[in-house]
């Protein structure tokens, strides 16, 4: 049975994915889902524990055989294992690590940042029933009423200038990648950084290495691919709430 992948427009999350399966000559059936109306919680979305209580906040959902994945990262690492083709992620054990710590970060930190100002930029129409996310759901209601916390936008605003400096110092040795070959962690800090530039400009400004990287990721035929599919004008421009803002720091 070929896996369905349930995706949003090709932003944050759901592009890590999308481009990760086309990366990887995976075969998936494309299910497409408007994650910024909430329509992961309605009947067009699969249900399950690893959906609904997700930490990834709105995200995207790989079906295989019956069987509900998400968060990018690990759906992007299943995606590696079981495609074809140069692997996403490094076989040595520390260059592994590496990787997976990097993720981490952009995880924890990066991704609750640009989820945060994207939607303070643009919040979501409504609060959609059947969240069954406690936390969720309290980000859904805070964005839609507008309720964006200063000091949390300015910390959002300081993790994204933390995010670029971490880019721009790995590319100072004049690599094309952030780990070695393409893989997984450029896909994951492209994702929740490519929507950024606009938003806070000063965390771009003098950094022409990240600059190139960008537009080289953009340029990936599996990215480009997913930026294909995009149903708005600026997709980038589209958020859903995302993880939850680290409560210490």
């Amino acid at each position: 049975m070929i896996p369905i992948l349930y995706h949003g427009e090709p932003n944050g999350p759901s592009l890590t994915v999308l481009a990760a399966a086309f990366e990887k000559s995976v075969d998936v059936t494309l299910a497409r889902i408007d994650l910024a109306a909430g329509e992961r919680h309605s009947e067009r979305a699969p249900h399950a524990f690893e959906v609904d209580q997700s930490i990834e906040g709105e995200g995207p959902i790989l079906i295989v055989d019956g069987i509900a994945m998400t968060d990018s990262v690990f759906v992007a690492c299943y995606l590696d294992d079981v495609g074809s083709g140069p692997a996403l992620r490094p076989a040595d054990p520390y260059e592994r690590w590496q990787t997976m710590a990097w993720c981490r970060y952009v995880i924890e930190r990066v991704a609750p940042a640009a989820s945060y100002l994207g939607l303070e930029q643009m919040p979501p129409p409504l609060v959609p029933d059947g969240i069954a996310s406690v936390d969720l759901a309290e980000r859904w209601r805070d964005a839609q009423a507008g309720r964006f916390d200063a000091d949390r936008l300015a910390d959002s605003r300081v993790k994204i200038a933390q995010a670029t400096d971490k880019v721009e110092a790995q590319l100072a040795d004049g690599r094309d990648w952030l780990m070695g070959p393409f893989g997984i962690v450029d896909l994951e800090t492209y994702a929740w950084l490519a929507g950024m530039p606009g938003i806070a400009p000063d965390a771009f400004a003098g950094k022409p290495r990240i600059a190139a990287w960008l537009a080289r990721v953009a340029a990936r035929p599996s990215v480009a691919r997913a930026l294909s599919l995009a149903t708005s004008e600026a997709p980038e421009a589209v958020w859903a709430p995302g993880p939850e803002i680290n409560r210490w720091g």
